[in-house]
């Protein structure tokens, strides 16, 4: 196994999850949940997040080159998506636990686009291009981020139980107004790269 390769991806895919920053981001999307049903989202959105990168760390130049889909144009789908989802944080739409509205977090924002989002997808498909087959330093940098960004996700229950509801309330709001910041940024690098290249 070529250890660095490991290395570049663990390092590289767990900046990006950002598991810090998005633990508020998560007590925001399923705010009103019980604790349990909060770690189930966590645990699907972990592994669909998974499954999505070692499909795209194999395939995914198949893929998008298939359905003539530029990283690009995923990037302000990213952006578009993660921008209709802080207009609800900001405009306080996120009161009601959004399973209830037949909605399934775990899969949109949580796995795609905040833990396996453009950039990290771009990641591990340019990753596995440099590694030598078999790619075992790749697979395993994508499981073992996603496992300690899994972990710190987890302490998501613990922090809410911290900072109360008055603190989510003022949380979901600043949050708000930053994803909808990373939405434009993740957007705009998208428009950059369709139109002036």
């Amino acid at each position: 196994m070529d250890t660095s390769i490991f290395v570049q991806t663990f390092i590289a895919v767990f900046v990006l999850a950002d598991a810090v920053g998005n633990i508020p981001i998560v007590l925001a999307l399923t705010k009103g949940m019980e604790p349990e049903d909060r770690n189930k989202v966590i645990d699907k959105g972990s592994i669909v997040a998974i499954a999505v990168l070692l499909l795209f760390a194999f395939s995914g130049q198949y893929i998008l080159s298939y359905l003539e889909i530029s990283m690009a144009s995923l990037r302000v789908a990213g952006g578009l998506l993660l921008l209709l989802i802080a207009l609800q944080m900001l405009r306080g739409e996120l009161d009601t636990p959004i399973h209830e509205e037949g909605r399934d977090v775990a899969i949109t924002p949580l796995a795609l686009p905040l833990l396996a989002g453009p950039g990290t997808l771009t990641t591990v498909m340019l990753l596995m291009s440099k590694s030598q087959s078999p790619h075992l330093g790749v697979v395993l940098g994508i499981v073992v981020a996603m496992f300690v960004t899994w972990l710190i996700l987890r302490l998501a229950n613990q922090i809410d139980k911290l900072i109360g509801v008055e603190g989510t309330v003022i949380v979901t709001q600043l949050l708000g107004f930053l994803l909808a910041a990373l939405a434009i940024e993740i957007g705009s690098t998208g428009i950059k790269e369709l139109f002036l290249h």
